[in-house]
C-alpha cells in the first residue's frame, strides 16, 4: 500500500508529540515539517526525535512560498502550529490538499478563512483533537437529552502552570448551554496533562463522564484518525465532533 504523505505545521511540544505518532505509523510518511523559527532549519524531524532514519525535514515559515506545496507534496497537512499558521497554506487548501487544523483558539477572521479553505477542499477543524475528549462531549449531549432536568458541572483540570481555562471546557459548557461562570469548574495542580469530568447530578443518582489526557500523544492519535477520515472526503467542513456523532448512530445496538 502506497504510504500516506503528510506535512505538519507547527515543532513545539505538542507538535514534537504528533510528528513522532506519525513517524511511528507505516501507513505515513512524513514529508515535512514548518516552524516558526529558522531553528534545526533542514534537518530531519525523525533524526530529532531519536530515530535513524530521514524523515520530516524542516522548513521555516520563510521558506513558504506560491510554490512550495507543488514543489513537495502531500496528501494532508495537519496544523498544531498557532493561530496564524492558517495564512500560510492557502494555496495547498486551494491545491485541494486535505487539512487537519488542531488549533484550540481562532479569531473569527480566521474562522472566516477555514471555510474559505472548506470550498476547496476538505477541512478539519476541532479544539481538542484528541477521539476521546470528542466521544465525552457527544455522550454528553446525548445524555441531557435523556436527562434534561440534571444538574450539571463541568471539572477541568490542568498542570499548575495554565493560567486560563480550559478552551475545551469552555467548547463542553457552550455545547450543553451552559454559563462557563456558574457551571465550569478549573483545578491547577502539578503536572495535570489534561483531565475533563462532567457530573450529572440527579435525585438518586450521580452520572459521571471522564476524559483523562496522559499524554500528549493522544493529539498525535487524533491526527491520525483525522487524516484517515478526510481522505476520499469531498471539500467541506468538518469536526471530530460531527465524525463521532456519525459513528454513534451508525454503531447504536439493536436489541
Amino acid at each position: 500500500m502506497k504510504q500516506i504523505r503528510i506535512g505538519i505545521f507547527g515543532f513545539g511540544k505538542t507538535g514534537k508529540v504528533v510528528a513522532h505518532e506519525f513517524l511511528n505509523e507505516s501507513l505515513f510518511t512524513l514529508a515535512w515539517v514548518v516552524r516558526k523559527s529558522n531553528q534545526d532549519h533542514h534537518k530531519y524531524a525523525s533524526r530529532l526525535l531519536g530515530h535513524e532514519f530521514d524523515a520530516g525535514e524542516i522548513f521555516s515559515i520563510e521558506d513558504i512560498h506560491n510554490g512550495f506545496f507543488l514543489e513537495r507534496p502531500v496528501d494532508a497537512l495537519v496544523d498544531f502550529s498557532g493561530s496564524t499558521g492558517i495564512y500560510l497554506y492557502k494555496k495547498a487548501a486551494e491545491a485541494g490538499i486535505p487539512i487537519v487544523a488542531a488549533i484550540s483558539k481562532y479569531e473569527q477572521e480566521e474562522i472566516n478563512l477555514i471555510k474559505t479553505f472548506s470550498k476547496y477542499t476538505a477541512v478539519l477543524h476541532s479544539p481538542n483533537i484528541t477521539l476521546g475528549i470528542n466521544v465525552l462531549m457527544v455522550a454528553a449531549q446525548i445524555l441531557q437529552k435523556i436527562a434534561p432536568h440534571a444538574d450539571i458541572e463541568i471539572v477541568e483540570e490542568h498542570f499548575k502552570g495554565k493560567k486560563e481555562t480550559s478552551g475545551t471546557a469552555v467548547r463542553i459548557a457552550n455545547v450543553l448551554g451552559l454559563n462557563v461562570e456558574q457551571h465550569l469548574n478549573s483545578i491547577r495542580v502539578g503536572g495535570i496533562v489534561g483531565r475533563h469530568e462532567i457530573i450529572f447530578g440527579m435525585p438518586n443518582q450521580t452520572i459521571r463522564l471522564l476524559h483523562e489526557s496522559i499524554s500528549r500523544a493522544a493529539f498525535g492519535q487524533g491526527a491520525i484518525f483525522a487524516v484517515k477520515y478526510l481522505l476520499g472526503q469531498p471539500p467541506g467542513l468538518y469536526t471530530m465532533e460531527t465524525i463521532i456523532a456519525e459513528m454513534f448512530r451508525e454503531n447504536i445496538p439493536v436489541y
